[in-house]
């Protein structure tokens, strides 16, 4: 039925604001066609039901936009594209109402990241031997990432003079090439300068090097690098699946766990929109879900 021509009631609004959309807006091809799958897709539907653009109201859009087998994006999309045709008719009084305008956007299915729990954490941080001086780098490393919220790009590319151990902070450039400072706290600064007097020159052995963190190749470490410390000692810790962002996300979480301030740890964490942050607060619910669960009688 798909594949079925569609009569002119369904297919000329289509086209016409197809046309209208590329003469007042340039849009790109890939736009318009989109466009055009999506509004195929429910013009079909609404002949299915006998209906038309002029004739359709809201009850019978939506049937034909929010269908189960479809993901909430799909939906999404094909509503989007109702919107900008009714919106369009009615400008040009092809319509003088608009059936989208009761519709709400499907939201999307919000992924939470993986639950981390303090004492999990405490297991990772405690697995590298920090008699060596990798292990001794790997220690700093990790204990910086879990106190900073750093993403592993960041941590990376740190440089010594973005480093104040005087003061506990350290400056870096996130992403939209945003500058923030973070504190480090007293025990990764501590495991800081432990490691820029034991293990760092070590590693360099006499080479000039500005980055903080650094291989026996005398160079900085790489992203892949610090991937494989991770989650080599998650998985000597027993912590499946943690990534360097894992531990990003336990930092968040945690300092939400503990009353942190939601725009705090969105400064903290570099996040340009509050609604990002807002992510860990769910986290947190479902912690809380969880240990009810686990602990009371009737959980």
């Amino acid at each position: 039925m798909v594949n079925e021509p569609l009569p002119a009631e369904l297919l000329e609004p289509i086209e016409s604001l197809l046309e209208h959309l590329w003469l007042s807006e340039q849009l790109a091809f890939n736009t318009l066609e989109g466009y055009r799958r999506d509004l195929s897709k429910i013009a079909h539907r609404l002949q299915l039901q006998q209906l038309n653009w002029f004739n359709v109201d809201s009850l019978s859009l939506a049937a034909a936009v929010f269908i189960d087998s479809e993901k909430p994006s799909s939906q999404a999309r094909a509503l989007s594209a109702c919107k900008r045709l009714f919106s369009w008719m009615q400008e040009y009084n092809r319509r003088q109402d608009l059936p989208t305008e009761q519709l709400q956007m499907p939201k999307k299915g919000q992924h939470l990241p993986d639950i981390i729990s303090e004492s999990q954490i405490d297991a990772l941080l405690t697995a590298p031997d920090t008699d060596t001086a990798h292990g001794l780098r790997d220690k700093a490393l990790l204990e910086l990432m879990y106190a900073t919220g750093l993403r592993v790009s960041e941590a990376v590319n740190l440089h010594i003079n973005e480093i104040d151990l005087h003061n506990g902070v350290l400056s870096t450039i996130g992403k939209g090439n945003k500058q923030r400072m973070v504190p480090m706290g007293e025990e990764a600064t501590d495991w800081l300068q432990n490691y820029f007097t034991h293990a760092r020159p070590a590693l360099l052995k006499g080479r000039a090097c500005d980055a903080v963190f650094v291989s026996q190749k005398k160079t900085a470490i790489t992203r892949q690098l610090a991937w494989m410390i991770v989650t080599k000692y998650a998985s000597a810790a027993g912590i499946h699946h943690l990534s360097p962002h894992g531990l990003r996300h336990a930092f968040a979480t945690h300092l939400v766990n503990h009353g942190a301030d939601l725009r705090v740890v969105q400064l903290l964490l570099g996040h340009a929109d509050i609604g990002t942050t807002q992510i860990y607060t769910h986290v947190a619910n479902e912690r809380l879900k969880q240990l009810v669960q686990q602990h009371h009688p009737r959980g």
